[in-house]
């Protein structure tokens, strides 16, 4: 089975890590969050009603993105964030991540959202050609912090080629991302037990 966020909720995901790693993902120092996305209209589903956290017209990294879509999922993100900092967990102690879809909206939060984050990472996911990411950091200064990103994208990824999520790390790292991009060389569009 292939975990997919498009469609899938937090209980999936946490289910999967389970299979994965034989136990759940728990740590005395670390609190892991996983959400699920709310349902709404997805257009490449024939604009049938899913779990996702933004919509999309295609799923092809140059599309435009949908930034009206997007916009009504940051309220969600920032209500996250907030009910963190609430707990007295700073935001440089946050690091948001996910897979596919939800490695695109950490990548939102982290550089678009707030850049106060600890770190970003993303499991075969990609910023669309002329992400608002992309217009977020055109005006950053060179020596502003930036949260760490780690990518990592499946070598034989048909539905998100590894293409796609080296060309948006490529991308990002011009604007003055630091972080890593690590391809893996037997996963298709899922997570593996080594990546996590």
């Amino acid at each position: 089975r292939t975990v997919h966020f498009t469609g899938d909720t937090g209980n999936g995901l946490t289910e999967w890590i389970r299979f994965l790693l034989g136990r759940d993902m728990e740590f005395p120092h670390i609190k892991v969050i996983i959400p699920t996305a709310p349902v709404q209209p997805y257009t490449p589903m024939g604009g049938e009603n899913s779990n996702v956290w933004f919509n999309r017209k295609r799923i092809e990294m140059d599309c435009p993105e949908i930034r009206t879509s997007l916009a009504s999922i940051y309220d969600t993100v920032n209500e996250m964030l907030v009910r963190e900092l609430a707990a007295g967990v700073p935001l440089n102690r946050i690091v948001v991540g996910g897979f596919s879809m939800g490695g695109a909206l950490a990548m939102h939060a982290g550089y678009h959202l707030n850049r106060d984050l600890g770190g970003v990472f993303a499991i075969s996911s990609f910023l669309n050609t002329g992400s608002i990411v992309y217009d977020s950091l055109e005006g950053v200064a060179q020596d502003e912090h930036l949260p760490e990103l780690l990518m990592m994208h499946g070598e034989r990824d048909t539905l998100v080629p590894p293409e796609w999520g080296q060309t948006t790390f490529d991308e990002l790292a011009k604007l003055g991302v630091r972080g890593q991009f690590v391809p893996h060389r037997t996963a298709l569009h899922e997570i593996k037990r080594d990546q996590l």
